[in-house]
């Protein structure tokens, strides 16, 4: 994912993981939140690093960044500059059984991929063979509230979420 960084708290944010070779954690914002009590944010993210940076040409910092994995997020606290800091759990990641069949979620996706260069373009290696890769994509993609989204992301196994792109693709 491509960020432009302006905000100084984001500016700091940047600096402290990449001097210390760390990473920070994007989650999707909940609309029925409130931000005065950190509810805003869904407690399910990726934890991410840094792995390219460049100052673009309006003078803005733009980074890259790479999702490492899946974590829950809590104990959200602001800092003073507005930055949100919080605990990060590693959550289990999913498996899959091996009779299950992806198809046409993989083939459908490879599709989108070839018809639309920006969404190909955000990913180095493409991994249409990995089952948990195609349905973690197909999350990312589809035009599904965030509500929705998390509860699919909060089950132990990917079976729920399986069930319910194959509804919506098939």
């Amino acid at each position: 994912m491509a960020l432009r960084i302006f905000e100084p708290r984001y500016t700091r944010m940047v600096k402290e993981v990449c001097a210390s070779d760390g990473s920070f954690v994007i989650c999707m914002l909940n609309a029925r939140g409130n931000k005065e009590n950190n509810t805003h944010i869904h407690s399910i993210g990726t934890r991410s690093k840094v792995i390219d940076f460049d100052i673009l040409e309006d003078g803005l910092l733009g980074i890259t960044v790479e999702g490492v994995e899946p974590v829950r997020v809590t104990a959200i606290s602001t800092e003073n500059d507005g930055l949100r800091v919080g605990q990060c759990d590693k959550l289990t990641d999913w498996e899959i059984d091996i009779d299950d069949n992806i198809e046409p979620m993989d083939s459908r996706l490879k599709e989108i991929f070839e018809k639309y260069p920006e969404v190909n373009g955000l990913y180095s290696s493409p991994q249409f063979d990995n089952p948990i890769w195609v349905i973690r994509r197909w999350l990312e993609l589809l035009p599904v509230d965030a509500q929705q989204k998390q509860k699919l992301l909060e089950e132990k196994d990917c079976s729920q979420a399986l069930s319910f792109l194959r509804q919506l693709i098939e």
